[in-house]
């Protein structure tokens, strides 16, 4: 799991099925750098794992769309508070490397 949460794409895809159903064709139009491939395999594990729904519906042209879970929602507090612990220590962070990338060159 902290290898499909750790990739480039799945927790954005996440939170943007937090905003409510998307279309495939909607989720690559708004995921900039995202490939069809790419979006197909993650969409693909993200259903795989159960954080996505894919809903098949019978019209011509046939409508898929894509949903987060319940398991998918309950991602996405810990995700945010990893967010707010990022943002709050970005200074000292910041700092330690600069101090270390100092202390490297001498």
């Amino acid at each position: 799991m902290l290898e499909r949460i750790g990739d480039k794409w799945s927790l954005l895809l996440i939170g943007m099925l937090q905003g409510g159903p998307m279309r495939f064709t909607e989720l690559l139009r708004t995921t900039p750098g995202i490939s069809r491939r790419m979006l197909t395999i993650t969409l693909r594990a993200l259903e795989r794992d159960g954080l996505v729904d894919r809903t098949i519906y019978a019209e011509v042209p046939p409508r898929v769309e894509y949903r987060v879970t319940e398991l998918g929602l309950s991602l996405s507090e810990p995700v945010l508070r990893l967010a707010m612990w990022a943002a709050d220590h970005q200074s000292a962070i910041i700092a330690n490397r600069t101090a270390f990338d100092a202390d490297a060159q001498e």
